[in-house]
């Protein structure tokens, strides 16, 4: 037994000496040390800006961000209040024309007049407008509805034109907060010692200025979308209108045009 050890002693001991001799002739690869980040570089910069939060990114954007932000909560209030508004059954309450045109069908001039007048919706004024002409004549009834069609619509579109200009002036603001960042982000870069740690500050100075540029561009493409879809709506609602008061004349029209 002592001699079977022995032996395997001396066969294996070769062996190991061989791979130690091959272990220090070849060392391993030596591993590359962990990078650091300095702590002026622009990878330290952009490190510390990753920190922020959302919050932390729109108050970091200053007073034109804030001014953005008011324009924001301004420019959703009047798309909910057109959506309001901006309505078929707004602008054309359901059954209103039918109860004139009976009325007027009827002989009762004064009840159809006197229920135009009381009516506040577009149809309700533009018919209230051009009764109003009888005793003159047709024409001055097709001119009054006709002045009063396009001075509602005019009503109308001005409304939105705010949707237009928050769209417009959106955008110049952030592109406004976005210049004074750089002034500021360059001015005390000229103070700093230092290539990287110029780098790194303006990387993350630059982060932080164009916060106000996404903001007004996020502000402004709604906007201006909204403002598109509802002049689109109101153009379809005042043909619409047009087209039923004249349906809703057109007893009068007989009327007042009949050979005496």
């Amino acid at each position: 037994m002592f001699r079977l050890c022995l032996l395997l002693t001396l066969c294996l001991t070769p062996s190991f000496v061989y791979a130690q001799q091959q272990e220090d002739v070849n060392p391993p690869p030596p591993q590359a040390p962990a990078t650091q980040v300095e702590p002026g570089s622009e990878a330290s910069a952009l490190k510390a800006v990753k920190d922020y939060s959302l919050i932390d990114l729109i108050l970091s954007a200053g007073i034109i961000g804030h001014s953005i932000i008011l324009l924001s909560v301004v420019s959703v209030a009047l798309m909910i209040e057109h959506l309001l508004v901006i309505r078929e059954k707004v602008l054309m309450p359901p059954g209103f024309a039918d109860e004139v045109v009976k009325n007027l069908n009827e002989g009762k001039w004064n009840e159809a007049i006197k229920l135009c007048r009381d009516e506040t919706s577009v149809l309700g004024i533009v018919l209230s407008a051009g009764l109003k002409e009888c005793d003159i004549g047709w024409d001055s009834v097709e001119k009054a509805a006709e002045d009063a069609v396009a001075e509602q619509a005019a009503r109308l579109y001005r409304k939105t034109e705010y949707l237009n200009l928050i769209g417009n002036i959106a955008p110049m603001l952030g592109l406004l907060g976005t210049v004074v960042g750089l002034v500021i982000a360059f001015h005390d870069m000229a103070n700093l010692e230092g290539y990287q740690q110029r780098a790194g500050d303006l990387a993350g100075g630059i982060y932080l200025a164009l916060i106000t540029t996404v903001e007004g561009l996020i502000v402004a493409i709604p906007s201006l979308g909204a403002y598109a879809i509802f002049n689109n709506r109101i153009a379809v609602l005042v043909a619409e209108t047009t087209y039923i008061a004249e349906q809703v004349l057109r007893p009068v029209k007989k009327r007042l045009t009949k050979p005496r």
